[in-house]
């Protein structure tokens, strides 16, 4: 029986809002070691995800400046899991919307985030992060898509 996302899921989450600008998103990444910032409002609602190639594709390659705002290159289409569904769960949810990060929500808030290498790394759910890595075809999914406007 897997084990639930609760326990294995990151809960210190850096996140940015949209008073944010991408030059600000991009020092948090930068200072925290991560590639993906989720963006929530007031109420810690997660509500769009940036990503480093957010910042590569819809800002540097538009020639938005560091002080876009965080809503011109963020992605908005989120997939989110529980902090109750199981492992096998979430890399299944992963592996057929081709995303490598699943923010966590419980009653509309965000409450941690899984990657993909968060289930690699436990050998117990190896098999669940092979599954979803072999389903995952492009190197982006779809928290890095939506660059039509």
């Amino acid at each position: 029986m897997a084990n639930s996302i609760r326990e294995i899921m990151s809960t210190n989450v850096e996140t940015v809002t949209l008073k944010d600008n991408v030059y600000e998103v991009a020092c948090k990444m930068r200072d925290h070691n991560v590639g993906v910032v989720p963006v929530v409002d007031e109420n810690q609602h997660c509500i769009g995800m940036i990503t480093d190639r957010d910042i590569v594709i819809r800002g540097l390659a538009e020639k938005r400046e560091g002080s876009a705002a965080v809503e011109k290159v963020m992605s908005t289409e989120l997939i989110t899991g529980t902090p109750d569904m199981s492992v096998d769960e979430a890399a299944k949810l992963m592996a057929q919307q081709q995303i490598r990060r699943l923010p966590i929500v419980e009653n509309g808030r965000l409450v941690g985030i899984v990657a993909m290498a968060d289930l690699a790394v436990r050998s117990n759910f190896a098999d669940e992060a092979g599954y979803a890595l072999s389903e995952i075809s492009e190197p982006t999914g779809r928290h890095s898509q939506g660059m039509q406007q």
